[in-house]
């Protein structure tokens, strides 16, 4: 017969994977790649910089918020501008009949 439940239990180990997936342009990632250049930013000027950054987006707006501890002098509006541009998101029309609008605009984004 087979070992006891109690010592089988012990010894078997079974594993669940998950992982999610998104496309490109989706907002996850664009907050991610933001969070990333504030952080890649901070360390150029200053490698002992404590960067803890949250980036949320919706509707041409992009929202920085965290705690950012450098000696570095940033343009943050500059740094998500710049991430925005880099996507190709350069369209923006407040209308959904409207086709060739990419949902955001490096130009015209709220940060």
């Amino acid at each position: 017969m087979g070992e006891p439940a109690q010592k089988k239990a012990k010894t078997e180990r079974v594993f669940l994977f998950s992982s999610e997936s998104v496309n490109e342009g989706h907002p996850d990632k664009v907050c991610d790649q933001v969070s990333d250049a504030v952080l890649d930013a901070c360390l150029s000027v200053d490698p002992k910089s404590k960067v803890a950054c949250e980036t949320a987006t919706k509707d041409n707006m992009v929202m920085v918020a965290g705690e950012i501890t450098t000696q570095a002098k940033l343009d943050y509006e500059k740094v998500v501008r710049g991430v925005v541009a880099g996507i190709v998101f350069d369209s923006y029309v407040d209308h959904l009949s409207i086709f060739y609008s990419k949902g955001f605009c490096d130009k015209t984004c709220e940060v």
